[in-house]
């Protein structure tokens, strides 16, 4: 089990994400001044993760090849995870392609099991976990099974009409890549993904990023969150990382 990372202050503003206002007032979220923002400093003994939130085509996963490069953290995507499994052609597999194609989300102690076999593989301490949690299951399960919580969320808040035209003209060949699965995917963003913001907003860790322009406009909006990292990587290195790894729970 991995020890929790304190998490630190964060400046925040108030700013309204393009879904709260077509309803959803219920929730509020915080958007950083990223110019400015801290974050937790990486402890011995613990991992440094930052979930990455958005809808599909919201255009998170280049956001995070380019945080991958700049501040060398190691990708966990869940979708890719998911997809590999499902290319496997095991019985496993065949369960998650079914449940992908009807636009559902996949159980969350399949994606967490995953999730945890991939971080386990992997002689990094820093972790960019995509596209996960995407409901209150998903992020229950996760802090319940691997022990730990996240130090920084990403949200890359879009308007819907540009991610469904961001994911038509991808033309990747995901078998959840059609119209019909797409308006699906959407629905349950709406439905699930706003209480996993709304609680990492009240908890102080959500950094709201506006996902409208280029590649490299919005990257510029997330740099600053980074930055203090090259600084702490020279402090924490491969050793740093060989005193978290993942020891199951005992039996109880």
């Amino acid at each position: 089990m991995w020890r929790r990372v304190a998490s630190v202050s964060h400046l925040f503003s108030h700013s309204k994400s393009t879904k709260f206002n077509q309803g959803a007032s219920t929730f509020k979220i915080w958007e950083t001044f990223t110019s400015e923002s801290e974050i937790p400093t990486p402890s011995k003994g613990s991992p440094f993760v930052t979930f990455v939130l958005g809808g599909p085509g919201s255009g998170k996963g280049t956001q995070c090849a380019k945080i991958v490069e700049a501040f060398g953290f190691t990708h966990v995507s869940a979708g890719d995870l998911l997809r590999r499994e499902i290319a496997s052609g095991s019985a496993y597999g065949s369960v998650i392609l079914s449940t992908i194609r009807e636009g559902k989300i996949v159980p969350s102690q399949v994606t967490v099991e995953l999730i945890q076999k991939e971080m386990e593989s992997s002689d990094n301490y820093k972790f960019l976990i995509d596209g996960f949690p995407r409901s209150e299951e998903n992020r229950k399960a996760f802090e319940q099974t691997i022990g730990a919580e996240p130090d920084v969320v990403l949200f890359f808040d879009c308007p819907e009409q540009e991610m469904v035209k961001r994911v038509l003209n991808r033309n990747q060949g995901r078998v959840d890549d059609n119209i019909d699965t797409i308006k699906k995917r959407l629905e349950i963003f709406d439905e699930l993904n706003w209480p996993v913001i709304n609680y990492y907003s009240q908890r102080g860790k959500l950094h709201k990023i506006n996902a409208v322009g280029t590649v490299d406009e919005i990257f510029e909006k997330v740099r600053p969150i980074f930055a203090p990292l090259s600084t702490l990587s020279s402090l924490f290195g491969k050793d740093h990382c060989e005193e978290w790894k993942f020891v199951p729970k005992e039996a109880s």
